[in-house]
């Protein structure tokens, strides 16, 4: 049996899926949402807001800028609370006897007292740490329901067999072939895609290959014919997939 395909993005707007790092839908031309974590979700909200959008390079500047402020705000903070040195005179009363029986006036003494400056009590934050915008709780695991009404993409890099229910020219464009694969899956036919012949050794050049199910074998692919002739596909014939 073939290994099961893993989890797939699918476009916002078509419901098509899309391949990792790919930036456009290929059936209806939408910006995909390829950025994840806090960077990503900062960038989405960018562009919702603002059409010109710099890159991600904003965002390190931004939190080093900020944390910049909020140090030098901290050093003064910390110096315009400490104490100022004070020092302090004393004159003390002995008397100095210079000769016999002379006296001479009180020599003063001075005593310097420094107070020294305390540093400021650290501060200690207990409690939960804050979580980064979209990101998952750690305590709970958050599942995406699939969506059904979006293509099968076949498996990168791997090599098998498939039912070609059709062939479409690249000339008569990607949407007619995708009209075509959605018929396909309403009639209840398993796994249906679209390929593009050129990216596959195995398949003619110049057309969009409108797919369905992605077998190991060939007898696999073979006993399935027979559904899609059933289906509506009456000249549906089996095939090798190679890249």
């Amino acid at each position: 049996m073939a290994a099961p395909e893993p989890p797939r993005d699918y476009c916002p707007t078509c419901g098509v899926a899309y391949e990792p790092l790919q930036e456009y839908c290929l059936e209806c031309g939408t910006r995909l949402p390829t950025n994840r974590g806090v960077v990503g979700f900062l960038a989405t909200e960018w562009q919702r807001r603002v059409p010109w959008y710099p890159g991600d390079w904003i965002w390190p500047v931004l939190f080093f800028l900020v944390l910049t402020v909020v140090s030098t705000a901290a050093a003064v903070a910390a110096v315009s609370s400490g104490k100022d040195t004070a020092s302090t005179i004393a004159a003390t009363t002995p008397l100095v006897t210079v000769g016999p029986g002379a006296t001479v006036a009180p020599v003063p003494t001075v005593t310097q007292t420094r107070t020294l400056r305390t540093a400021p009590a650290p501060t200690i934050t207990t409690g939960t740490l804050p979580r980064a915008p979209g990101a998952p709780s750690t305590n709970s695991i958050t599942t995406t329901a699939p969506n059904p009404n979006a293509l099968a993409v076949w498996p990168e890099g791997k090599s098998g067999f498939t039912n070609v229910l059709e062939s479409l020219p690249l000339a008569a464009g990607q949407a007619g072939a995708a009209a075509r694969a959605r018929a396909a899956k309403r009639a209840g036919l398993p796994a249906v895609g679209v390929l593009v012949s050129s990216q596959y050794s195995s398949l003619h050049p110049g057309y969009y290959v409108v797919f369905s199910g992605i077998y190991g074998t060939q007898s696999e692919a073979s006993a399935a014919v027979s559904s899609a002739h059933a289906h509506g596909f009456p000249d549906a014939y089996q095939t090798r997939v190679t890249r």
